[in-house]
């Protein structure tokens, strides 16, 4: 199987689709979290800190702002982890061929993952792969050793999930 490096705009499709659903997981996380706190904060198994209404210690507190943020958080850094440790391919990857490999013989661990997607700058180290015309890679492919490649249709069909 002879596959070629992916090149920046491709790369870029799969981000604004994985991004999309990112955001849908994002607000799914936040629902959840919210609807908890409110029925928990309604049924006075939390205390309303002197407010009215549940929403308004929420949207008032940095507490619960930071709470939610974390799980949200949490969440959207859960979704590219599982899938690319997973299949080695988010959503958006799988749309547009794309899949992750190793290019050293370490195992894709979640510490290569984690140390992938902290350099990938939330999308800004692909940038790179303007400017590395022959080895097409991005920051984060440089820094956790791998490489993303653009498959084949055949190649795309995998049942890892």
């Amino acid at each position: 199987m002879d596959l070629q490096r992916a090149g920046f705009l491709r790369r870029l499709l799969a981000m604004v689709y994985d991004t999309l659903v990112a955001i849908a997981v994002g607000m799914c996380a936040a629902m959840v979290l919210i609807v908890l706190l409110v029925v928990l904060l309604s049924n006075g198994v939390l205390d309303l800190q002197g407010y009215d209404d549940p929403s308004a210690l929420i949207q008032g507190s940095v507490l619960y702002r930071t709470l939610i943020q974390i799980w949200v958080g949490f969440w959207i850094v859960g979704f590219f982890l599982w899938f690319w440790k997973n299949g080695g391919q988010t959503i958006g990857m799988r749309a547009w061929r794309l899949r992750i490999y190793s290019t050293v013989e370490a195992p894709m661990g979640w510490g290569r993952l984690v140390l992938r997607l902290v350099a990938s700058l939330g999308g800004l180290g692909t940038l790179l792969v303007l400017l590395d015309f022959k080895h097409k890679q991005s920051l984060q492919d440089r820094v956790a050793g791998t490489e993303v490649l653009q498959l084949t249709k055949e190649a795309n069909d995998h049942k890892s999930w």
